[in-house]
């Protein structure tokens, strides 16, 4: 028997499109968990782990496509991506050091104190 497939819609925000920059952060992101993740423009559905894959859809500003995960933790990566999405890959955000994915995020790091 094999893992449900979820899906969530999402929006191309940042002017510029899914260019390099955002399409690096994504493959980052998408590598953190362990669900097969796929984007989908139209008919064409790509691998969100393949840098060249998701430059080949040619995502501009406004376009909207589906994201696809299937796995153990399927949720969590279709909440990660879409919040990448969500913020425009940070490049909407006054601060653009952002991470590229929200997984695992802690807000206190053990070797860091303040100084």
């Amino acid at each position: 028997m094999s893992a449900p497939l979820h899906e969530r819609s999402v929006r191309v925000l940042n002017r510029q499109g899914l260019h390099a920059r955002p399409a690096d952060l994504l493959v980052r992101c998408a590598s953190e968990f362990q669900s097969q993740i796929f984007l989908q423009k139209g008919s064409e559905k790509v691998d969100c782990r393949s840098i060249l894959s998701l430059l080949t859809l040619g995502a501009t500003e406004g376009t909207d496509l589906t994201v696809s995960a299937q796995g153990q933790d399927a949720e969590q990566a279709l909440e990660a991506v879409g919040q990448l999405f969500d913020r425009g890959f940070h490049e909407l955000d006054e601060n653009p050091g952002s991470p590229a994915c929200s997984a695992g995020e802690t807000s206190d790091s053990p070797d860091q104190s303040p100084s």
